[in-house]
């Protein structure tokens, strides 16, 4: 079971304070490679540290398990936090994120989509974003498209 799911159990919905991991993972083309979300959305492959793990651990760790991709070298793009990245999911529990943003080229492997947290994995131009991006994904892309874009 999760750190987090053993959490809620002492906790229930209360808010919590959940530090993670996305990665901007960029080809050889210089495109991102974005994760369709069981929800519908456009996003970062990433998710919640569990204990033990550094941020690095978990952002390498949630993207090999959501996309089949590992990860090398890893640059800290920023750090997200604060109240505009409170949640409140579905079934009522709510959440502050924060959020280490990094990015890589250093990748091997072949994608594969995992169908629970992902129905689709694809490669986009920065230029051509997709439709359906979530604001949070755009929120932790603005900095690296800052930086490419000089």
């Amino acid at each position: 079971m999760s750190y987090v799911m053993e959490l809620r159990k002492l906790v229930g919905s209360r808010p919590l304070i959940l530090p993670g991991a996305v990665v901007i993972i960029v080809n050889e083309n210089k495109e991102i490679l974005l994760q369709r979300r069981s929800d519908g959305g456009w996003g970062l492959p990433g998710g919640i540290m569990e204990l033990g793990e550094s941020l690095e651990d978990t952002a390498r760790r949630e993207v090999q398990e959501e996309t089949g991709l590992e990860i090398g070298k890893l640059e800290l793009v920023d750090v997200f936090s604060g109240p505009e990245f409170y949640l409140k999911v579905a079934n009522g529990d709510e959440l502050y994120s924060v959020t280490a943003v990094y990015v890589s080229d250093d990748i091997k492997g072949e994608l594969v989509i995992d169908y629970v947290e992902s129905i689709d994995l694809k490669y986009f131009p920065i230029d051509q974003l997709p439709d359906g991006l979530t604001e949070t994904a755009y929120r932790y892309l603005i900095p690296y498209l800052k930086k490419v874009n000089q």
